[in-house]
């Protein structure tokens, strides 16, 4: 049986521990968008780490059975979405293609890469969710080639509003094993952030365009 809470949970305490993910609501990131950011995911280090690969590789195999039933192919969006979609591909023992982030400026001028038959049923897989803009972009082009787009599966989520609005706007549905909500849980039940930092962490989600911008980022006096 697929435990959602449990999986969420459990994949934050591998993101952290392995530092695919930092927190540093004082000292904060900026985002290729110019965003300021108490957090910042890079979930490509989870494949220098069996373990943690492993896990992720099952339970992303798992809820793709669970939540979107049988599929003939997998699908992974350039460029952090390839090799953990090989990983679920080999798992569920199923073709793979991926989807470039632009066609090639020679040969083919291919968008997706690999063996595209269309008609058949595909679950898209990223690493990260954010806006959901970039992997949008690859659920059309998939959609373009012929192919029924059952959803899309991802590691993390950040939970922005503007992502869910994007996906149902799209008439996509996605599903993630963890998200922010989860890793602050985490993260405040194990004392891995201070109290006086969680009302940053918690402002950032409901504006994070704006959070940051022209203010003092401490919660203390």
């Amino acid at each position: 049986m697929y435990n959602k809470s449990d999986i969420e949970l459990k994949v934050a305490e591998f993101l952290l521990q392995i530092k695919a993910i930092k927190l540093q609501p004082n000292n904060p990131f900026t985002w290729a968008s110019g965003w300021k950011s108490p957090i910042y995911c890079d979930n490509r280090i989870t494949l220098s780490h069996p373990q943690v690969r492993t896990f992720i590789r099952q339970k992303l195999a798992q809820l793709i059975q669970e939540e979107f039933g049988s599929v003939d192919v997998i699908a992974g969006v350039a460029t952090a979405g390839i090799p953990q979609g090989v990983l679920v591909a080999q798992e569920l023992g199923l073709p793979f293609i991926y989807v470039r982030s632009k066609a090639k400026e020679h040969g083919t001028g291919s968008l997706i890469e690999g063996e595209v038959v269309e008609g058949q049923r595909v679950v898209v897989i990223e690493d990260l969710i954010s806006t959901g803009k970039s992997s949008l972009q690859a659920v059309d082009a998939l959609r373009k080639a012929g192919l029924s787009v059952a959803g899309l599966a991802a590691i993390f989520t950040y939970g922005f509003e503007q992502a869910d609005e994007n996906f149902a706007a799209a008439k996509c549905r996605f599903q993630t094993l963890s998200s922010y909500g989860a890793l602050i849980d985490y993260a405040a039940e194990h004392s891995i952030i201070a109290k006086s930092e969680m009302e940053l962490l918690s402002k950032w989600r409901l504006n994070p365009a704006e959070w940051g911008q022209g203010q003092a980022l401490t919660s203390e006096s």
